[in-house]
């Protein structure tokens, strides 16, 4: 922190409220969700500083009550995308010379907004939009959001501390500048934070941004963009676009002015965006920054001393919450064999306790997945694994989309290790089950670490130590994000910083100044008091 002539204040974590029966949030909640509901909201494109409508529109629905339109979402063509990069390049004059307090105080403003104001309605419109509960929208669009911009501003300020040793005769120095050109962000449906915090984590370190957020999260994007420019985030330093994926990101990709791209997302997708980039290379006035986070096929292994309880507590929450569509979320699990019938019985007794049904009753723990196509992918999967002899759902397994995309939080037992759903990403509630022989324990670890090209987060159950030292160490490239006598989900801003590697990414972990100085670029000064007037050094004589 920078010490004296600077009073940041420091970062805390958002308390997270509890919704509860009977409680003030929990009203306030449901009566913006009924605002929200029977009213349409237009989302225009963010360019500069236009609200543009092109008249181009796609609907925006709940995924719980898919015939329900909640509103609409303008899309741009190539020249507005044009026109989004022109309005970026033209804010950075001012923005990047901007004082780093004044940026930070935009920032933490937002945060302050989120947490007061506009709680409810960040809150509603991701229940609404993303079906999530009121327990999910408050951990993901109001407490993370907030602690990602209240934190970053932190980090900001450690990272700028970080200066080099002076001597009496010379002055170093370093400035960390932002990148020469412009951000594209690319933000998923999963996480109204994530969608927050690509773009603003670029731009409170002085970038300007091209923001795609997904089509699946458009209607919440639209409040975040709401509290930007209430916090007083100045005209085109933060653009967002909307419209056909492979034209926007064409258009981007294209320009000599692309500074770097922040993308949660598929791995395909991130693997092609890459790709383009190489090819472009040449093109570039500078190496453009790549930072992604993106698929993961996240484990939990039990040891034998494990607690059953705990172990099944972990796969219910680790699975299900949000439907199985975190990138976090338990998809694989192993459990030794002496366990596995109290695993068993606990996890079948929780999982019939389990409502499903819209968020807006908020006794419900599992509501829909995001969109058809999602919902046609999941029971695909399900009904092959109804028919395969190497396979068996022993909970769940039942789906229906007639008014919501709602599929049971299913789980299949498999005697293959390397079936299809303990290597195949889902994202969805479903997850899958292999029991090992106890004695096999430390060959079980290899075979957790052998078995998924991805290596997002994963977590190990027991009471032994020196079985969570070798599961930590044989696993130690299995996964960014590795949990003990945990579920693999929930990492909070500034404790868990988060990212994966293999085939989940760059793991330049969101959370943390590493992401933060991504989005610098370092110029040394070294300044000379008294300077040399004779080229002679004393070797010389």
């Amino acid at each position: 922190m920078l010490k004296g002539f600077f009073n940041v204040p420091k970062a805390v974590n958002e308390p997270v409220k509890s919704y509860a029966p009977g409680s003030p949030e929990r009203a306030t909640v449901a009566a913006t969700y009924t605002k929200m509901w029977n009213s349409q909201v237009e989302v225009p494109l963010y360019i500069g500083n236009e609200e543009i409508k092109t008249g181009n529109t796609k609907n925006m629905s709940a995924p719980h009550d898919h015939q329900h339109i909640v509103g609409v979402y303008h899309q741009a063509d190539r020249a507005l995308v044009e026109k989004a990069i022109t309005s970026a390049l033209e804010a950075r004059k001012k923005w990047a010379a901007m004082a780093w307090e004044n940026r930070a105080g935009i920032f933490l403003k937002a945060a302050e907004l989120l947490a007061g104001p506009y709680r409810a309605k960040i809150n509603a419109a991701t229940m609404i939009a993303q079906s999530k509960t009121i327990h999910q929208a408050e951990i993901d669009a109001a407490c993370e959001l907030i602690d990602f911009l209240r934190y970053n501003v932190e980090f900001m300020t450690k990272i700028y501390a970080d200066q080099p040793a002076s001597t009496s005769d010379m002055w170093n120095r370093v400035e960390y500048r932002p990148l020469e050109g412009f951000v594209y962000a690319i933000t998923p449906f999963n996480f109204t934070a994530i969608a927050g915090n690509l773009p603003s984590s670029a731009a409170l370190m002085g970038n300007v941004v091209v923001w795609k957020p997904a089509a699946t999260q458009v209607y919440s994007a639209n409040v975040i963009m709401q509290v930007f420019k209430e916090a007083g985030l100045p005209d085109g330093v933060i653009n967002m676009v909307m419209g056909d994926s492979g034209m926007v990101s064409d258009v981007v990709l294209s320009s000599p002015h692309l500074a770097g791209v922040h993308f949660t997302g598929s791995t395909g997708v991130f693997n092609d965006i890459w790709k383009t980039i190489g090819n472009n290379i040449s093109n570039y006035k500078t190496y453009p920054r790549i930072v992604g986070e993106t698929g993961g096929k996240d484990f939990i292994i039990a040891h034998p001393s494990a607690n059953p309880a705990q172990v099944a507590v972990g796969i219910a929450r680790g699975a299900f919450e949000f439907q199985g569509q975190k990138c976090s979320a338990a998809s694989r699990v192993y459990v030794p064999q002496s366990l596995w019938p109290a695993i068993q019985a606990k996890l079948e007794a929780d999982l019939k306790s389990m409502k499903m049904g819209s968020p807006e009753d908020m006794g419900n723990f599992i509501t829909a997945v995001i969109s058809e196509a999602s919902f046609d992918k999941l029971a695909r999967y399900i009904d092959q694994a109804k028919n395969d002899s190497d396979a068996e759902i022993i909970m769940g397994g039942d789906y229906d989309k007639s008014k919501g995309y709602f599929i049971e939080p299913t789980v299949i037992l498999t005697s293959n290790p390397k079936y299809s759903t303990m290597e195949t990403e889902l994202f969805g509630p479903v997850v899958t089950i292999y029991v090992y022989e106890d004695a096999k324990w430390s060959e079980t670890l290899k075979l957790v670490d052998e078995t998924s090209e991805y290596a997002l987060t994963g977590a190990v159950f027991s009471q032994c130590r020196y079985a969570v030292e070798e599961a930590t160490v044989a696993l130690q490239n299995a996964a960014g994000n590795f949990y003990i006598n945990d579920k693999p989900t929930g990492a909070v801003v500034g404790m868990q910083p988060f990212g994966g590697a293999r085939g989940s990414g760059t793991n330049d972990k969101a959370g943390s100044s590493q992401n933060l100085l991504r989005w610098a670029s370092v110029r040394t000064i070294k300044e000379t008091f008294v300077t040399p007037e004779d080229y002679k050094y004393p070797f010389l004589g």
